[in-house]
């Protein structure tokens, strides 16, 4: 893993990730930090609208299309009889940040909070198994769990977790 201070956010469709990464994004950034995020997407998504100038040049052939102006800037990607890029090469992308959110990719070797939504089988909830998930988010009873437990909604609590997680972890030079 590259040298940010990165911690997961993972769980199954529909559990509630979007919203904790969101309450997380806001409550931490309150407090002063530096945050991004990384979404992990499971299907095909278009940032760029049809009918728009960069969307002409992305469908015309372009491999990357910028689009720059005075409030922001994106840069789009095709990834045309590529690969899928690694975590590691878009953490390498992104500008220099206090924590990194990385919503999805629950296969990663990083720190994670795993949300489990209500009425998740016993056998999908994966903190049984990955040793990278350190503390898990469930309005659910979870018999047996030893990490730490919190509401799905206490985003001030989890905070304060992951802050504590990551400025105690050691990252690799």
């Amino acid at each position: 893993m590259i040298n940010k201070k990165c911690f997961g956010i993972s769980g199954w469709k529909n559990a509630g990730k979007t919203t904790l990464v969101a309450g997380l994004v806001k409550e931490l950034t309150n407090r002063g930090l530096i945050v991004s995020t990384v979404k992990h997407a499971h299907h095909g998504f278009d940032l760029d609208q049809p009918d728009t100038d960069s969307h002409q040049h992305r469908s015309s052939g372009a491999r990357e299309v910028a689009i720059v102006s005075s409030m922001r800037w994106a840069i789009m990607h095709e990834l045309t009889h590529e690969d899928e890029p690694a975590l590691d090469d878009i953490l390498l992308r992104l500008s220099p940040c206090d924590l990194v959110l990385i919503e999805g990719y629950k296969g990663e070797p990083i720190p994670k909070i795993e949300i489990i939504g209500p009425g998740t089988p016993d056998e999908d909830q994966r903190w049984r198994q990955d040793a990278n998930i350190v503390g898990v988010a469930t309005d659910e009873a979870l018999d047996g769990c030893k990490l730490p437990v919190f509401p799905r909604g206490d985003v001030s609590k989890i905070a304060d977790f992951i802050h504590a997680h990551v400025n105690t972890e050691v990252v690799d030079a």
